[in-house]
């Protein structure tokens, strides 16, 4: 494939030779500019983790050096990424890539001094990473994960939330719908425009676990969705029926917001007009564990800034509702080597990467 520069290049040796005249000339090399401007490259170093030193690490890519060869294995990254026109990146710099562009709100041309490529190569060298990640780990974060969501796991989950003053003695997690702003589209606003957060957006189903791990994210869908349609197009509901018991054979359940409807395996406060003190007392307790929910929905927004900045989300140009997938599942990375605040509230450990990533 040749680029616009060795295309000048050449329109520039066959003028010299006589080839072209001086109005194909003119023609020829002024259509084969790029629209975008060129940075320098050549002057920068090729990416090296081993050059960098700790601190700069953790502030640029969230994971240590120790961290990083940790979380490639787990992630099954290959040695080499290949390009389609055929440049090449070593797995390490390809997550790494991913990762400081997760991290915080930038442009390509901002990551050039760190990685030492031009543009277009970090643009396809990021869209493949994030492809491999969602397409062999998406899994792990979209599907019922018996990894973390086995009958013995479930006891504790249950246990950790009960030991907090949570009223249900199974509550295994909490469940809410998130609404992530994006840039508004040139076509079809109606659809992903959410009247309530006044924004356009795309919605994304959760449930959490006491443990500070993301067990299951259903999405993108768009942001007019109600929160009960998202549950009923999950079909979390027949996972919950499925597998959600204890040892023993108990139905174990997920605690909702008054949008969703009440099952077996979902709960859900009080609704009467007029509540008595008991149901005052079971709408409070269970409130104040169900906390841990938002709080989770703001450690992917904090650790991966990048789907902070909804001006640059624009469907249609980037795969949106991919990357926050990706960023949640990055997130419960994280959480796996260095817990967060619902972890250390209902003082349980999450797993670690090995045992997560299994």
């Amino acid at each position: 494939m040749t680029s616009f520069k060795d295309a000048r290049n050449l329109l520039l040796e066959s003028y010299n030779d006589g080839i072209i005249d001086d109005d194909e000339f003119i023609l020829l090399y002024e259509g084969n500019f790029s629209k975008n401007p060129e940075f320098l490259y050549e002057d920068y170093e090729r990416f090296d983790l081993n050059a960098m030193d700790e601190a700069e690490c953790k502030a640029e890519f969230r994971f240590t050096k120790s961290e990083i060869p940790r979380l490639a294995e787990a992630l099954d990254i290959p040695g080499t990424f290949f390009c389609h026109q055929g440049t090449t990146a070593p797995g390490i710099e390809g997550l790494c890539l991913v990762l400081r562009r997760l991290t915080y709100t930038c442009r390509y041309s901002d990551l050039i001094p760190r990685f030492g490529r031009p543009v277009p190569e970090l643009s396809m060298i990021y869209n493949i990473v994030l492809d491999y990640i969602y397409n062999t780990n998406g899994h792990r974060i979209s599907q019922w994960n018996h990894t973390i969501l086995d009958p013995v796991s479930l006891e504790r989950y249950a246990e950790a939330a009960y030991d907090k003053g949570a009223a249900l003695d199974n509550c295994i997690g909490f469940i809410d719908g998130t609404v992530r702003p994006i840039c508004r589209p040139g076509e079809l606003q109606r659809v992903v425009y959410n009247g309530h957060k006044r924004v356009h957006a795309l919605k994304f189903q959760s449930f959490t676990l006491p443990n500070g791990m993301i067990a299951n994210m259903y999405g993108p869908l768009e942001g007019r969705k109600h929160d009960a349609g998202m549950l009923a197009d999950s079909g979390l509901l027949n996972d919950l029926q499925r597998f959600a018991f204890s040892t023993t054979g108990q139905p174990m359940c997920l605690y909702g917001d008054p949008a969703y409807p009440l099952r077996i395996h979902l709960q859900a406060p009080f609704r009467n007009a007029v509540l008595t003190p008991a149901m005052q007392a079971f709408n409070s307790s269970m409130s104040a564990v169900r906390e841990s929910v938002e709080w989770l929905f703001g450690d992917i927004v904090n650790y991966f800034k990048f789907m902070n900045f909804y001006k640059n989300l624009k469907i249609g140009l980037s795969s949106v509702g991919k990357m926050y997938i990706v960023s949640a599942l990055l997130c419960n990375a994280h959480n796996c080597c260095n817990g967060n605040q619902t972890s250390a509230y209902f003082n349980l450990e999450p797993p670690t990467l090995e045992e997560y990533f299994v």
